[in-house]
């Protein structure tokens, strides 16, 4: 079996920025969902991405090197800039078929638009002993799929260290921590922090702005944000909130592009 494979730097204009992931389309069949981890385990990616053309709509998986998840943001751009830029796709829009429904994406201006669900965070009670995780204490404490914790400045953010080997997997279900201000020169920043992953800091996290942009459009008045992720690599995501939706765009750089050879039993 041959795969072909592209990595793509998502969120950002330029390569070694962003946010990496591989992206690999699959033809008729399906491989058994323990060669899609494989895969997704040598790629040492945060996420591999796997889709499949069925005509009208792409079904669209996302795998970490551990597990299958529902929902991730920069693996669908980086999808979406394959489809659009190395497939011949014209249509106007993409419709994914997902764990977390349908997804739609869009080219708008020089940006890939993803179409996600709103998750408004709510007030919530962090463990005294993982807040002690943090370098700075934040000002609140919200949940939705994961936790968001909130911080009085991007200075805050910036210094914020965390101690990895304090935080226990069990005590944060699936989803991670999402540490976040309002910017400086921005709308809003964050850092996204998950647990137990194969990175725990991630570089820029689409999906992390499902409960982002509901939280902050609501503090500061206004429905389109433009939000920065401060990793080491950064990011830029064009923000807008539709109410129980929220529209994330962003760039996409294609990295590599290659052929996955799988020898059958």
């Amino acid at each position: 079996m041959k795969l072909p494979i592209y990595q793509v730097d998502a969120f950002t204009d330029h390569l070694f920025a962003g946010n990496p992931a591989a992206v690999v389309p699959i033809g008729d069949d399906w491989p058994m969902d323990d060669v899609l981890q494989k895969i997704a385990i040598e790629n040492n990616l945060s996420e591999t991405a796997f889709f499949q053309d069925q005509g009208d709509v792409f079904e669209l998986r996302w795998f970490t090197p551990e597990f299958e998840i529902d929902l991730c943001g920069h693996a669908t751009l980086a999808s979406a800039h394959v489809i659009y830029n190395h497939l011949g796709y014209d249509k106007d829009e993409i419709i994914f078929e997902t764990m977390s429904g349908e997804l739609v994406v869009k080219r708008k201006d020089h940006l890939l638009q993803l179409d996600f669900p709103s998750r408004k965070p709510e007030p919530a009670e962090m463990k005294a002993d993982l807040l002690k995780a943090f370098s700075i204490a934040p000002k609140e404490v919200l949940k939705s799929r994961d936790w968001v914790l909130v911080y009085d400045s991007e200075a805050d953010v910036r210094a914020l260290k965390v101690d990895e080997s304090m935080l226990d997997r069990d005590d944060f279900d699936i989803g991670g921590i999402i540490c976040t201000a309002q910017g400086d020169g921005v709308d809003i920043v964050s850092r996204f922090f998950f647990p137990g992953g194969a990175l725990f800091e991630d570089p820029v996290t689409g999906s992390s702005h499902c409960s982002l942009i509901p939280y902050w459009s609501e503090k500061l008045g206004k429905k389109e944000l433009l939000a920065y992720q401060l990793s080491e690599r950064k990011g830029y995501l064009n923000c807008t909130d539709l109410g129980d939706r929220v529209l994330i765009a962003g760039n996409a750089v294609t990295y590599l592009i290659g052929e996955i050879t799988i020898e059958q039993a």
